[in-house]
């Protein structure tokens, strides 16, 4: 069974259950994210609280690479729905546990102890999560509706951001800002279990892509998927993680570190700090689908360039603006929100192309964690860190002008894959296997 002859209804379910499960991951660390100040003060507490939460946040990223290597190769050996299962199950109970745990007052040192555990879970499951959702979804997707289709799975990263600062937002108008420092802040934790369960739900109710059992029925190549990987694909792998450096560069510090960002650089109220995310947040979701429908038109490597080079030449000036104040902060941040999802809009349909399917998720999961570990979760931390040195509030942009620099070179090694087959056991280029003419889409 072809990737064209699935089911549209079928398709449906399956971008779902990707991208509910993509949604509880960023749920996660958007929760973290944006009570952050309140995770310093029960676990930090000091001069440097904000900083060593952000670090604690970095410290997550450690076990991230060691999950993609694990959960990627166990995906491509005996499936990628049973994998995306467990990623989810274990990422929620991470949460979950977050939010019920002591603090420093009650039990000491042990609660930032235990605190860096969880946040380890945390990426190790997430390290098999984002790269088997995308491959789920792009497997399940029709060639020439993939970029399209596989946005979804972004929407479910923003809408999980977006989740988040409402659940926080309406948890700290509820029980009002003493309560929320004191307890309320556990909240949104205790909601990602149940979220969490949703998304374990729909990806049980699934069939294992066409894509993977196409592989089954020609027999599955016997040996180490980790080992072929390294031998055989080495260029797209380094390809892959030179783009990631950009990607994650840019979204852990527009998305996951501005509201830290904002209130204790530029001095915005939380309430108002929420309400411009959540603008901002918004409309990047209502154009990202538009992003991956113009992608399955011109192609991937067009969005790439135009997001790269206006990324680098914007960043100065919009965080320069954001700094006016808060019609200025939400002018920046959604401009800089706008050009950047010309990326994000196309990696679920890029990225898995990349790799032929007896590695593809094991390739896309390694080369995206490690260099998220190394280059995305400590973001945050660099850019806090850079701050309290130089006392810059461009900071943050100058950082992501050098990871940009870093995916513009990578860019120019990386293959057109727009419209290509995600078939067979050989690395999918755009024009050498061409689609066939794909049903009307879900």
């Amino acid at each position: 069974m072809s990737t064209e002859e699935a089911d549209p209804a079928l398709v449906r379910r399956a971008i779902a259950a990707s991208a509910v499960g993509n949604a509880t991951e960023w749920f996660d660390y958007g929760v973290y994210a944006y009570v952050a100040v309140e995770i310093g003060d029960a676990f930090f507490p000091g001069e440097y609280s904000t900083l060593a939460t952000m670090l604690v946040f970095a410290v997550s990223f450690v076990l991230r690479p060691l999950g993609g290597v694990f959960w990627g190769a166990l995906g491509d050996r005996i499936g990628r729905r049973s994998v995306l299962a467990g990623t989810i199950l274990l990422m929620s109970v991470a949460t979950f546990g977050v939010g019920v745990l002591p603090t420093v007052a009650s039990i000491g040192v042990a609660a930032p102890l235990l605190l860096i555990v969880l946040r380890m879970v945390q990426g190790f499951a997430t390290g098999g999560e984002y790269g088997g959702a995308a491959t789920f979804m792009a497997e399940y997707a029709p060639d020439r509706r993939r970029g399209f289709l596989g946005s979804f799975l972004e929407v479910g990263t923003l809408s999980g951001f977006t989740l988040a600062i409402a659940v926080v937002a309406l948890t700290e108008l509820a029980v009002g800002p003493d309560a929320m420092a004191a307890w309320g802040w556990r909240v949104p934790f205790l909601l990602g279990l149940p979220l969490g369960l949703v998304g374990l739900y729909l990806r049980a109710r699934l069939e294992d892509t066409p894509v993977f059992r196409d592989l089954e029925e020609q027999g599955a190549p016997e040996g180490s998927r980790l080992r072929e990987l390294l031998r055989d694909h080495r260029r797209p792998l380094l390809a892959l993680a030179g783009l990631v450096v950009a990607l994650n560069v840019a979204n852990y510090t527009l998305i996951t570190y501005t509201p830290t960002y904002l209130q204790e650089t530029i001095g915005l109220g939380s309430g108002e700090t929420d309400l411009l995310l959540a603008i901002g947040q918004g409309a990047m979701i209502l154009v990202l689908p538009l992003a991956g429908a113009w992608s399955d038109r011109v192609g991937r490597k067009p969005l790439w360039w135009i997001s790269l080079v206006g990324l680098f030449v914007l960043a100065i000036p919009m965080y320069l603006l954001m700094a006016q104040g808060f019609v200025g902060a939400l002018v920046g941040f959604s401009v800089l929100g706008l050009v950047y999802l010309l990326q994000l809009g196309t990696i679920s349909s890029m990225f898995p192309a990349m790799f032929p399917t007896q590695v593809r998720y094991v390739g896309f999961a390694t080369a995206y964690n490690v260099s998220t570990a190394v280059f995305g979760g400590t973001a945050p931390a660099l850019s806090e860190g850079l701050i309290d040195a130089t006392g810059s509030n461009l900071v943050p942009a100058v950082v992501m002008m050098a990871g940009f620099v870093v995916g513009m070179v990578a860019l120019c090694f990386v293959p057109e894959t727009r419209g290509c087959s995600l078939r067979g056991r050989e690395t999918p280029i755009s024009g050498t296997a061409p689609a066939r003419r794909s049903p009307r889409a879900p």
